[in-house]
């Protein structure tokens, strides 16, 4: 059974719908490739997968250890290239709510993001750049 429908509405404009929940969203091509930037671009999701990703499978290890990420957030930077055109590099700013995790849950959350599937199935060549920030309460 598919998994996502995808209807080409024109103007350069999709309109996907999940078909087990029937949620819908609308991509948009990008201003810089002759779109009019109004929604998520198709490159704009895979960084938005990568990041939801990671607090999924960082959640996860967080529930089965017995901690809290509640609060949790991602910035991802997309760095596209030419010749093909493609996402050359991601950089992701993972903040997290506090500084008191035990060096044991630290290095679990530092690690577990190489191991979230959206990681996995990226090129090789596209270079991931990760950064972690522990606020300070």
């Amino acid at each position: 059974m598919a998994t996502v429908h995808v209807k080409y509405l024109g103007g350069l404009r999709t309109e996907a719908t999940h078909l087990q929940s029937g949620n819908k969203m609308i991509t948009d091509a990008p201003t810089d490739n002759q779109g009019k930037g109004e929604a998520f671009s198709p490159t704009d999701l895979l960084a938005t997968a990568y990041a939801a990703c990671i607090l999924t499978i960082s959640g996860m290890a967080a529930l089965t250890h017995g901690f809290d990420l509640n609060g949790t957030e991602v910035n991802v930077t997309k760095v596209m290239g030419t010749n093909p055109r493609r996402i050359v590099e991601l950089n992701l700013e993972i903040t997290l709510p506090h500084d008191n995790y035990s060096p044991k849950h630290r290095k679990m959350i530092e690690q577990v993001v190489h191991s979230c599937p959206v990681h996995n199935s990226l090129h090789p060549e596209i270079k991931k750049d990760i950064k972690f920030i522990y606020r300070n309460q």
